[in-house]
C-alpha cells in the first residue's frame, strides 16, 4: 500500500532514524505526540535500554513519542497498533466496509482507548493507511 508523506512527516522519520539507528515506516504529527511506526524487528532499538532513545526523541521534538510496530498481516498490524493493550485475537469482516474486531482484554480496554479516544483513533488511522481498514471495533 502506497501512503504519502508530508514533507515535515519525512523530517520526522529522517530524525527518527538518526536518533534510533532503526527504521520507521509512517509517522503521524499530532499536537501533542508523534507517533512512528517501526519496521519489523527494530523496536527495541527504536526503544533503546531502558527508554533511553524514546526519551531522547521527546527531548528532540518537545513531545511525547508512541511507537507502533509495524506488521505483514492486518490483524497483527491492528494487535501492535493498540499495544500495549492486551489483544487476544484480531478478526478482519469485509461486507461494504472493512472493519477489524479487536478482543481485548476487559482490564485493558481503557488503554485500548485512551485518553478522549485518541488511542483507538491513532490505531484506525494508522490500520486505514496501511491496510485500507475503515473501522476498529474492540470487542
Amino acid at each position: 500500500m502506497t501512503r504519502t508523506l508530508s514533507d515535515d512527516a519525512r523530517r520526522h522519520l529522517a530524525a527518527f532514524e538518526d536518533v534510533t539507528d532503526a527504521n520507521a515506516v509512517d509517522c503521524v504529527i499530532g499536537e501533542d505526540r508523534l507517533v512512528f511506526v517501526v519496521s519489523v524487528g527494530e523496536m527495541g532499538q527504536a526503544i533503546g535500554p531502558g527508554g533511553k532513545t524514546v526519551s531522547r526523541l521527546e527531548d528532540r521534538f518537545g513531545k511525547a513519542v508512541d511507537l507502533v510496530e509495524d506488521a505483514d498481516t492486518p490483524e497483527g498490524f491492528v494487535a501492535n497498533a493498540l499495544a500495549p493493550a492486551a489483544v487476544y485475537h484480531v478478526t478482519i469482516s469485509e461486507n461494504e466496509t472493512l472493519v477489524a474486531y479487536a478482543e481485548v482484554a476487559e482490564e485493558d480496554r481503557g488503554v485500548a482507548i485512551g485518553t478522549e479516544g485518541r488511542n483507538i483513533e491513532t490505531a484506525r488511522l494508522l490500520a486505514n493507511r496501511h491496510f485500507d481498514i475503515d473501522d476498529i471495533q474492540l470487542t
